[in-house]
Order: C-alpha cells, then structure tokens, then sequence
C-alpha cells in the first residue's frame, strides 16, 4: 500500500480528488497524520466512515516502529530501522536544556570519505520522504525532541528532492509547524543540491570540511574534485547568515594530517568574511582506516588559535561512541550483508 507520511498537502490534495473526496479532507489527513500521528486511517474520526474505507483500501499511514535500540552509558541511543530490504540508523542525542535527533537520508553513501564507516559501506538505496520523516514521527522520545540534524547515513544532497520535501513538511503548517531553526542540514558541498536548499529552505547548514587545502582535502574527501571546497564556500557567502539562519563548518581531525598550523591559517584565509562557526571534531577509529585522532590538548590549542585569528571555533562533545553511534560511525553494512 502507498504511505500517507511524506505526502506534502498538495499531494493529499490530488489524493482525495481522485478519490471523488472534498479538498478539505485533504488538510483533515495532514493534521492527523503530522500533529496528532496516529498509526491508522481509523482514527481520522471527522472523517466519515465511508470515506475512511476508500482511503484505507489503496493507503496506509506508513509509520513504523524501529526494530532496535542500543543505549549508550552516556544516555545517547541508537535507533534501528528496516526499509525494505534494507537498514537505517538514526541517533538520539538528549542533553540538559536539548534533545536532538540525527536522521539518515541514505542507506550507505556514495561519497566515499575515507574516515567515515558509512562511506566505507558503500551505497544501496535513497530513503524517500516517508522514510526519513519515519525515523523523527516515530522515535519513542518524539516529544522530548528541539532539534533535527541531517547528519546520518548519507548525502542530504545526494538525495534533493526527498529531503527538501521532508523539509517542507517539517516547517509547514499544515505538517510539524517546526521552526527551520530547529533544523541542520549538513553536506560534503554538492553544489547544485546545496543551492537548491538555500533558495528554498530557511534551515541551517553545515558543511564537512575537515581540510582547507584542495589537494589534501581530495585524499580525504573524493567529493573535492567535482565540488572544489574554494568553490563551495564562494557560493555559500552568496546568502546571507548574519541573521536567524547559521552555517557552520564540520572539521574532523587527525592526527599530523590536518591539524597543523598551515591548515590554521588556510582556513582562516577560506572562511574570511563570512559569519560562520567551525565544529572541531574528535576521530573515532573506525577498523581499517589508517588515520589517528589528534590529541586533545593539541585539539585545544587548535580551537584557541583559531579563535585568535577571528574564527568562531568549538570542540564538539562526543556522544556514544561505545555503541558506535558517533560522528563518522554509522553503518549497517554487516546488516545489509547478512540479510542477502
């Protein structure tokens, strides 16, 4: 059956039009769908009985439930979800005063980042809009969440479409009413997706940068060579950020690869004149990569020079990686394998 989650309203529009339905019913789906989520056409009861059981018989709400959870000892949890034939993770982030939830917009990734477990699994399938709004509608802590990060499995911008309608739906009255400032979106720095995002979205950016200079950054990140870091960051000083609206910059790093004082001052001289903040990362070991995290004085020393060179710069607190549910960790390869 074809899933109602992830439908914009117009498309519930063109729904119950082709049901012979009133276009009102359309906007009474939205609501129960996205505000009061219920699980079954069922309860949509100011829908009449009869118009219930033409919907029922070519829809389904299209929610379900994650099939496991992993704790971690710092309260982080790992959620898995079976699409299709496939697996997703997403995680869930709870602090004092915020809880955020990290969404996948792809099963694996095409990307290939050479410190990242998912790039190293390689690609299998896009998650559409019902998938990706799945992992946010039913998470079991739903109502304790204030932020959404699209920052899982995968390439939001490998993956446009499905994540601008989610987004839609997101920030839209007619679906979650979330503020976009509730919401980051990170990438590699696919050009044409990301611009697509800023014209049509409010919401945050982030940006995986992890090296300023192109040719190191190229062993790193093969995205480099299409979409050159100089020429990302050139179309990003296009819009403005000095408002309501951040961007801000993901950097990993690595022990005598990209953590020196060259790399300081070619990201100062990248990032120069644009009002933004750059998220230091710890290096989690992934198996088989051959790269070392950077220890963390010298990681210190790092943020504070940045800072003294007029770059906003922060060390990002790891969460979970005792159940592999930290940056750059995510990967259900051996799922995917074992279920061939």
């Amino acid at each position: 059956m074809e899933a109602f989650l992830g439908k914009t309203l117009d498309e519930l529009k063109q729904v119950v039009t082709s049901l012979g339905l009133p276009s009102f019913v359309a906007k009474q789906i939205a609501s129960w769908i996205y505000q009061k989520r219920v699980r079954s056409i069922d309860q949509m009861s100011n829908i009449s009985l009869s118009n219930r059981q033409k919907l029922s018989s070519i829809y389904e709400i299209g929610c379900y439930s994650p099939i496991d959870v992993q704790t971690s000892t710092d309260g982080t949890k790992k959620y898995l979800f079976k699409v299709k034939s496939f697996y997703v993770e997403s995680v869930f982030i709870p602090e004092k005063d915020r809880a955020t939830l990290c969404v996948s917009t792809q099963v694996g990734c095409k990307m290939n980042c050479c410190f990242c477990a998912t790039g190293k699994q390689g690609f299998s399938s896009q998650l559409d809009a019902t998938d990706i709004l799945n992992q946010i509608i039913s998470l079991p802590e739903f109502e304790q969440l204030t932020n959404v990060v699209f920052m899982g499995m995968g390439e939001p911008f490998d993956n446009t479409d499905n994540v601008l309608k989610t987004l839609e739906i997101l920030t839209s009255d007619y679906g979650l009413a979330w503020s976009p400032k509730r919401i980051t979106v990170s990438t590699v720095g696919l050009i044409p997706g990301m611009k697509r995002f800023l014209k049509e979205s409010k919401c945050h950016l982030a940006v995986s940068l992890h090296n300023p200079i192109s040719e190191e950054r190229k062993a790193l990140m093969p995205a480099e060579k299409a979409f050159p870091i100089a020429e990302v960051i050139e179309e990003i000083k296009k819009y403005d950020f000095s408002g309501q609206r951040r961007v801000s910059f993901e950097y990993t790093m690595f022990k005598n690869v990209n953590d020196q004082v060259r790399h300081q001052k070619a990201l100062s001289q990248l990032l120069n004149g644009l009002e933004c903040r750059v998220n230091l990362i710890r290096f989690h070991v992934v198996p088989g990569i051959d790269l070392e995290g950077t220890p963390m004085t010298q990681m210190e020393k790092f943020r504070d020079d940045l800072n003294k060179r007029g770059i906003i710069a922060t060390i990002r607190k790891s969460r979970g990686e005792d159940i592999l549910a930290a940056c750059g960790l995510l990967s259900t390869k051996k799922l995917e394998c074992n279920n061939k």
